[in-house]
């Protein structure tokens, strides 16, 4: 959606740090457009391994703002006169079996985190935003293959309901302020710096 457009544009990535992340960063810089990066370096998996996914990138084109994205006051203070087109927002707490012991921080970081990023997109007038979500907003759904007008109400784990919620706050985003919104629900993703628990 972004790679396509015809100018230059300045992106933020909240989570441009991590493994998707890291790699959109990378890709947005090569194609010749700016990035300000937010990340809080979370220690669910080595610091130098999200930052060996953004060495050695232009970084006359390339900001990184360390702080958490629930901290909106920050973010909107960091980011008020960059003049920001888009928002790809990928920073969450990943994994489906971990929050069954730790709810409130899953709870925290994707759901209140993701208003936090709406309501900076909403304040500084950035018209799109692009969310990062999950196959597991699935839930039961036994129908193969997924598709993407699927019923997506009966999660079954807190961080399939969790991203269920991201979505639902970017619906309502859409509806109230008329921000475009995008939600990728994205699968099993592989290939270098993924996080080391996955397969």
């Amino acid at each position: 959606l972004i790679i396509a457009y015809p100018f230059p544009m300045h992106i933020c990535v909240p989570g441009g740090a991590g493994f998707i992340g890291g790699h959109l960063c990378r890709r947005l810089l090569n194609d010749g457009h700016r990035v300000t990066a937010i990340d809080n370096f979370d220690p669910c998996y080595r610091r130098t391994m999200r930052e060996e996914g953004i060495e050695d990138v232009p970084r006359e084109r390339f900001t990184l703002i360390e702080t958490n994205i629930c901290n909106t006051d920050a973010i909107l203070h960091a980011l008020h006169a960059r003049s920001v087109d888009a928002i790809v927002h990928l920073a969450a707490r990943a994994g489906v079996r971990p929050p069954i012991e730790a709810p409130m921080a899953y709870e925290e970081t994707n759901v209140g985190g993701t208003q936090s990023m709406l309501e900076v997109a909403q304040e500084l007038g950035i018209g799109t935003f692009i969310y990062g979500s999950s196959s597991s907003v699935y839930g039961t759904n036994d129908t193969l293959p997924f598709a993407e007008g699927d019923p997506a109400g009966e999660p079954i784990s807190p961080y399939a309901a969790t991203k269920r919620s991201g979505e639902l706050l970017a619906h309502t985003f859409h509806h109230l302020y008329g921000l475009t919104v995008h939600c990728l629900r994205f699968f099993t993703v592989y290939g270098p710096r993924q996080r080391p628990d996955q397969a």
